[in-house]
């Protein structure tokens, strides 16, 4: 299975990218998007895969959160 994981872009330089992932902030390949800072990117295995609206953003982290509630509760 892959996860993919949205983070905000807080900095570029070149081909790298300072990305925010609710307060861990990794380095991430943007290469393959034209992102650009303040904007939410979809991350995996290291790369920038796609771009997405803020509110898709926040809806997804959202359940991410749910998801991980409910395993705690297991």
């Amino acid at each position: 299975m892959c996860l993919a994981v949205p983070g905000k872009v807080t900095s570029i330089d070149g081909n790298q990218a300072d990305v925010d992932f609710g307060g861990v902030v990794r380095k991430v390949n943007v290469s393959l998007v034209e992102a650009t800072v303040g904007e939410w990117v979809v991350v995996h295995a290291g790369f920038a895969i796609e771009k997405m609206d803020e509110e898709e953003a926040k809806e997804t982290l959202e359940l991410w959160n749910d998801l991980l509630d409910q395993e705690e509760e297991l």
